[in-house]
């Protein structure tokens, strides 16, 4: 699989998918990011060079902001047993713990699991605006709403772009037009009542995969899945009501199918690049629940 992926790569291009980290991006709920630098400098200066350095401090939910991947202790079901996650772990009986019986991390759930190999693959980028004629697509309040991609959306856009099959190992990605209201090209130029308007578009509900698309990429035995949103489901509204971003437990709770969310694809866009090579690892941070990052593409 990886090597059939790495002849995707034949102009010798390349480009990176991470949006931008900082704190007036939207953020989920109640996340938050805040960096400092603590001293200017931070320290020095030193010796005969009088070499001086800065460091920064940062808080926030590092592995869920801004351009984040679901790692296998991000996503679970409660039961009447406890909340189960990927592999059939109960999350209470893996916590890894500290003094006073603190949780410091997610013990076998954690990140740094599937950081061992990372993504290595064929990606594919769907352009949903493009397929359905309207940029972005709208937030789905509906279950028939265009805001949601089906299944059968996902077999036509493939065939309209004239890609091979969606097939086993591949990354698959959306692209919506939600995301475009801060991209990386955009958000610096805006002004802080912009970014509030901006922040209140991307966090109103967003368009996305329904559960027939995720089911049909399972049943395809795919790897990964993006988009420029902060879920990839679509919602408040998927093809069924009354469930919260239902990708999420199927893909990853059900199966370990991986999701990355808020990636930025005007590069691809601009250069009608819709296939590549895609190279990706999440960091390894000992019980973390996901990873921020920039993937690399190639093509």
């Amino acid at each position: 699989i990886v090597l059939k992926a790495v002849q995707l790569v034949k102009q010798g291009r390349t480009a990176t998918l991470g949006k931008l980290y900082q704190s007036e991006v939207p953020l989920f709920g109640p996340r938050t990011y805040q960096m400092t630098i603590p001293g200017t400098p931070t320290g020095g200066p030193f010796a005969k060079n009088n070499l001086v350095y800065h460091d920064e401090m940062l808080t926030t939910e590092i592995g869920q902001v801004s351009t984040q991947f679901d790692g296998p202790g991000h996503i679970g079901v409660a039961t009447s047993k406890g909340n189960f996650f990927y592999n059939g772990r109960i999350a209470s009986e893996v916590y890894a713990r500290g003094k006073g019986g603190r949780v410091v991390g997610l013990g076998p759930l954690g990140v740094e699991f599937v950081a061992e190999k990372g993504f290595v693959c064929r990606g594919i980028l769907l352009d949903a605006p493009k397929y359905k004629g309207m940029n972005p697509l709208p937030v789905p309040t509906t279950t028939d709403s265009p805001g949601i991609v089906t299944a059968d959306d996902l077999k036509a856009m493939v065939q309209a772009q004239g890609l091979a099959p969606i097939s086993e190992g591949d990354c698959v990605f959306l692209y919506t037009g939600h995301g475009d209201v801060w991209s990386n090209k955009v958000w610096p130029t805006l002004s802080s009542e912009e970014r509030t308007a901006a922040r209140n578009t991307f966090n109103s509900g967003e368009p996305g995969f329904g559960l027939s698309a995720c089911e049909y990429m399972a049943s395809r035995k795919i790897i990964l899945t993006g988009g420029d949103t902060s879920a990839n489901d679509a919602q408040p509204v998927g093809e069924q009501e009354g469930y919260a971003v239902p990708c999420h437990t199927e893909m990853q709770t059900r199966r370990g199918i991986w999701n990355i969310e808020n990636l930025d694809f005007t590069p691809l866009l601009e250069a009608g690049a819709y296939e590549f090579l895609f190279v990706w690892s999440p960091l390894k941070l000992v019980g973390a629940t996901g990873s921020p990052g920039n993937p690399v593409v190639l093509w």
